[in-house]
């Protein structure tokens, strides 16, 4: 379901979280949001850290960051860490950082901001065990953290409520809200 200007592009490298990444994936396309999956391998299907091989809708050349608004990173080991090796990434990351257009991480992914230094003291959050490499934000142990052009979220738990933060970011509440409702999610209770 590639489409030729996509609003958000989610990055897929080897060892990705595949929850994280799909979550946000369905969640968008049920409410009409364009998203690309773009590989940062030569290839176009990617192995997450499941063992779990997902086929990318476009490589990295190919993805249309002109159009782009918003840039989303899943979480996972090693997926993380080859997300901040990925020096073509961490440039569009830093540029969108630069144009303020949106930025979104999930679990360790995160960090991968951090280490760009981009936040400049926003509120972020991240997988637990990895809050002490969040030294340019200000960690909240919140399932979802909005700040200015960031959203950040915790682990695989919580990425229905990091998808709907996206869904609510390009269509507001009431439409965040629709797509949970479709979805039956029930906020833990």
């Amino acid at each position: 379901m590639s489409t030729e200007n996509a609003q958000v592009l989610i990055f897929l490298a080897p060892g990705y979280e595949e929850i994280e990444m799909l979550t946000v994936v369905d969640l968008l396309r049920r409410k009409k949001i364009s998203i690309d999956m773009v590989s940062i391998t030569d290839d176009l299907e990617v192995t997450s850290s499941h063992n779990v091989t997902i086929k990318a809708d476009k490589l990295f050349k190919d993805a249309d960051f002109e159009h782009a608004k918003m840039l989303v990173l899943p979480g996972g080991m090693p997926g993380t860490t080859n997300l901040a090796a990925y020096e073509p990434l961490t440039e569009k990351i830093r540029e969108f950082a630069t144009e303020k257009k949106w930025l979104s991480a999930i679990c360790a992914a995160p960090t991968v901001f951090d280490a760009l230094k981009v936040y400049e003291g926003r509120k972020a959050t991240c997988y637990p065990s990895f809050k002490d490499k969040l030294t340019d934000a200000v960690y909240e142990e919140k399932p979802v953290v909005q700040d200015d052009i960031f959203i950040t979220s915790r682990g695989a738990g919580t990425a229905i409520d990091f998808a709907a933060a996206i869904v609510e970011r390009f269509l507001g509440k009431e439409e965040a809200q629709d797509v949970l409702e479709s979805i039956i999610y029930c906020d833990g209770e």
